[in-house]
């Protein structure tokens, strides 16, 4: 028999866990421990949270019924989990580190799926101690659950390509999200002060109500550029986090509501580190406004002609450099380049060449995802740099390696106000002594903007796949 005191206990513990692993996973050189402090506080808390609910603590079961509703209930959720954990482990499996934004916003999903389904399970329920409490936290937890669930499609499809990055802007859009949000709280108010007897009307509000919710979510995200989208999944992350804490509220499970504040405000805090970085406003993340703004057009300027360099003449100007700085991004992740990378970065080094990397708070589609494929690859954290550690030091830099970035060093964002881009910082590569771009083509970014340092003086095109052309360069060094 598992007591009560010793679920809370492990409730505890597991709290305690994901605190640890939330400061791990603030450090290059910890991260990997915090990730085993998050496993191991997950899986305490679901081996005591099923036992609970099998055995009878908090109600759930019966602990003298070992053939009837215990058991058939540990069997659905032993199911249930087997079905989940199989395709989890599938998916982790077959994912490449270019489709994981995707796939976290597609889990996001997942959560505010869930907490629409336990609010509304919840709706049904006449027998609880403080109905007002109850029922907002009804409404609430639907509200904010629908909003990450559509809110994460939209992401997803976006992040996958499946649909186009560009923002949409429906007339007064911002309005339209207000107005949404106004009447829901409205709705709120009156769900909460109507009788449980009037059931029909209960369950008309709700819905209406979930239905309006799921259409914010949609239009939030659909609104926002594709420059922007690192900062919508660390958002999502905060909203699919509220949801799970609303769902613990409904269940009324503690560590569900532990968690879910911690996933909420840590993914908040960084939504809000990341709009500094970006020059955006985070109120107007949480509405859905920023982006590009309404006439904000992106530059159709002739800036000539750009120049190309052979892999073999980008190894010369290596070769005779002191030293150089890499600024990589998206490009890289869909190469997959970064063991080349890290193999130049080692035998520059070892020429006795002052090897840094410059990553942007953005570079890729979600926070850190540059972080994480160079630290795949081995590459020393000490010579990985944040933006604000690098930018000053690029006029004293003889050669900067732009692989696979384009938005992140994009000097339209300084020189043209009515850029999509305008106002966000950016990695100022350009101030070096030379620039080697590699890209496939000429093409424009994520965010859809050209790119004016592609025909600056001192920056020079190496066309072609970047894995296979840093390879080319390993094999000239």
């Amino acid at each position: 028999m598992i007591s009560l005191t010793l679920v809370q206990g492990s409730y505890i513990v597991a709290a305690l866990l994901f605190i640890a692993a939330l400061a791990g996973l603030s450090r290059h050189e910890s991260a990997r421990m915090g990730n085993r402090y998050g496993i191991f506080g997950m899986a305490i808390a679901l081996v005591f949270t099923v036992a609970a609910a099998v055995i009878g603590v908090n109600g759930l079961g019966d602990a003298n019924d070992r053939s009837g509703s215990g058991l058939t209930g540990f069997a659905l959720i032993v199911a249930a989990m087997a079905i989940g954990g199989a395709i989890g482990i599938w998916r982790a499996r077959r994912v490449e580190m270019t489709g994981m934004p995707e796939l976290i916003a597609m889990l996001h999903s997942f959560v505010g799926l869930a907490a629409v389904l336990v609010g509304w399970n919840s709706s049904y329920e006449t027998d609880v101690p403080y109905p007002a409490i109850h029922d907002a936290e009804v409404f609430i937890g639907v509200f904010i659950g629908a909003v990450t669930f559509t809110g994460s499609i939209v992401a997803y499809l976006k992040l996958s390509g499946r649909i186009k990055s560009a923002p949409m802007m429906l007339p007064a859009h911002n309005a339209v999200n207000l107005g949404i949000i106004v009447v829901s709280v409205v709705m709120t108010v009156v769900y909460v002060a109507m009788p449980h007897d009037d059931t029909m009307v209960r369950q008309s509000l709700l819905f209406a109500m979930t239905l309006l919710a799921l259409f914010l979510g949609w239009h939030l995200v659909a609104s926002i550029g594709g420059g922007d989208m690192p900062v919508v999944v660390s958002m999502l992350n905060s909203y699919s986090g509220w949801a799970a804490a609303a769902a613990g509220f409904l269940l009324s499970n503690d560590l569900l509501i532990i968690t879910g504040a911690l996933v909420g405000s840590s993914g908040a805090y960084l939504s809000y580190i990341m709009c500094q970085a970006m020059n955006r406003s985070f109120l107007s993340v949480i509405a859905g406004g920023f982006g590009v703004e309404a006439g904000t057009v992106s530059s159709d300027v002739d800036y000539g002609e750009h120049r190309e360099i052979s892999a073999e003449g980008a190894a010369e100007l290596l070769s005779s450099a002191r030293s150089v700085v890499i600024t990589p991004g998206y490009g890289m992740a869909v190469a997959q380049a970064q063991y080349p990378v890290a193999e130049l970065t080692r035998q520059l080094r070892d020429r006795g060449v002052d090897v840094r990397f410059g990553i942007h708070p953005v570079a890729g589609r979600l926070p850190g995802h540059m972080n994480v494929l160079l630290a795949e690859a081995k590459v020393p954290y000490d010579v990985v740099l944040e933006m604000d550690e690098i930018n000053d030091d690029f006029p004293e830099t003889d050669v900067v390696l732009v692989i696979g970035a384009n938005d992140t060093v994009n000097p339209a964002a300084i020189d043209e106000p009515n850029s999509p881009i305008a106002g966000m910082p950016v990695l100022n590569v350009w101030d070096a002594k030379d620039v080697i771009v590699f890209k496939r083509s000429m093409a424009t970014g994520y965010a859809g903007v050209q790119n004016p340092l592609f025909f600056k003086d001192n920056t020079q095109m190496l066309f072609g796949d970047a894995k296979e052309r840093v390879e080319d360069i390993l094999k000239a060094l």
